[in-house]
Parts: C-alpha cells; sequence; structure tokens
C-alpha cells in the first residue's frame, strides 16, 4: 500500500491536501466487507495549529449541529445511553471515559512521559464484531511546551468522517491541554486505511475540483468568530433529540 504524509497549518489545510493526495495517488482496491472497491492509501496529515484560524472545512458531511453532535458524543458521551441499552457496539467515548483521568496525571507526573496513552480498541468485542471500532489508540506528549496529540486509526472514510473525527479530537487535545495548563500543540491523524468507497468517488472529485479551482477562504469558515456560536445555538435541538432517543 501507498504511504504518504501531508503537513498543514491549519485544519482544512491538512485536510484538504490529505482528499488531494488520496485522489492523486490512492490505489484502487477490493473492499469485500462492504461489497464494493475503493480508492485507498495509508496516510498521516499533521496539523501545525490544530486551533489556527480558518478551523471549519466547508467539505464535510453536515453543518454545525452535526459537527457540534459528534463533538458532544466524543467528549461528553451524550449517546453512550445506547451501548448500555445494547443497541450500539461501542462509542469512542465509552471506551475512552475511564481513562481520561490517566493521561492528565501521568502528565503531571511527569511532563515528558511518552505513556499517555488512551487506547480505544476492545480485542476481544472488535475481532467478533461486524463494525469494529476504526479509532485506535490516541497517544499525547507534552513537548516544548505543548501539548501534542497523535492519534490512529485503522479504517477513516476520506470524504465522511476524517473532517470530523480530527475536529472532534482536537477539542479533546484542548480540553486535556486546559486541564495541564498548557497550550495545544500540534494534531498528527494516522489513518493505516485512509480510503473512499467507490459510491462516494463523485464526491471525492468534486472536493477535490474545488480545492484546486478555489480561494481557501471560499472553502473554509472561522470557528470562534462564526461557526462557534452557531454550534452553541444548536444545543438545545440536539438535548431534544437526545432526550427523544432515550425515550425509545
Amino acid at each position: 500500500m501507498k504511504e504518504a504524509l501531508v503537513f498543514g497549518r491549519t485544519l482544512p489545510e491538512a485536510y484538504h491536501k490529505a482528499l488531494v493526495e488520496l485522489s492523486e495517488n490512492g490505489e484502487h482496491s477490493d473492499c469485500a466487507d462492504w461489497n464494493t472497491t475503493q480508492k485507498e492509501l495509508s496516510l498521516t496529515f499533521q496539523v501545525a495549529e490544530p486551533l489556527g484560524e480558518p478551523m471549519i472545512s466547508k467539505l464535510f458531511i453536515g453543518g454545525p449541529e452535526e459537527l457540534e453532535q459528534y463533538r458532544q458524543e466524543m467528549l461528553d458521551g451524550i449517546l453512550d445511553f445506547e451501548v448500555e441499552a445494547g443497541k450500539w457496539a461501542y462509542t469512542y467515548h465509552a471506551r475512552m471515559e475511564a481513562q481520561f483521568p490517566f493521561i492528565i496525571e501521568e502528565l503531571k507526573r511527569n511532563p515528558s512521559s511518552r505513556r499517555a496513552v488512551l487506547l480505544i480498541r476492545d480485542w476481544q468485542k472488535d475481532s467478533a464484531s461486524e463494525d469494529p471500532a476504526c479509532l485506535q489508540h490516541i497517544q499525547y506528549f507534552i513537548r516544548n511546551g505543548k501539548l501534542d496529540c497523535v492519534v490512529m486509526f485503522r479504517s477513516n472514510d476520506a470524504c465522511k468522517a476524517t473532517y470530523m473525527n480530527a475536529f472532534a479530537l482536537i477539542m479533546l487535545q484542548k480540553r486535556f491541554a486546559d486541564q495541564l495548563g498548557v497550550p495545544v500543540g500540534t494534531y498528527s491523524h494516522r489513518a493505516n486505511s485512509f480510503h473512499c468507497y467507490e459510491k462516494d468517488f463523485r464526491m471525492l472529485d468534486g472536493y477535490v475540483r474545488r480545492i484546486r479551482t478555489e480561494d481557501i477562504e471560499d472553502l473554509t469558515f472561522d470557528y470562534e468568530d462564526g461557526w462557534k456560536d452557531i454550534m452553541e445555538d444548536a444545543q438545545p435541538a440536539i438535548a431534544a433529540r437526545v432526550e427523544e432517543l432515550k425515550q425509545r
């Protein structure tokens, strides 16, 4: 499998470069689990300033409400009850939450530690599941006085999942950095299989065409000065929807 490494100052810049890399250099392969084909490569993108503006890409499925709900799912576990009810096999938050204190305690104990790792994969459950967790682990480092984050996905849907995954994980990185009293450092996003399914090839082509022909200002929004307020305004609707799900 081909290997790729791309860099960007902001999240949209790095994410957009990753989409172009997949489009230009991804290899076609079978995807028997889903009875389709895909374009795929192994890819890591690194974001130098994860909170740098513009932080919001227009090139993902959803809008402010969907992004806010996903942020809450990842950081606060608003849909963990689906696991407890036996409807879902897992949520990332449900698998990570008990480990959150360890990250803070370990990095306070030893700021140069290489042991601050969140484990998401549950070998026993995932090996027997038709829908195993894609995110495998997250590691945090304090280097140069900042909190760096490195995540690893076994599989990552480039067009339909990657941006929202990265945004939420950067928000988690910020939460830990705030608790540790240090700035946010780099964010590195590794996908062993960074892919686009055949049914979404036109979506990938459309994204890449826009990246090549439009200015970055036309493909992004600021988070702090715009989308953050819109996302916060969506919170009551999200809470109502979650409550409705709990009643089913």
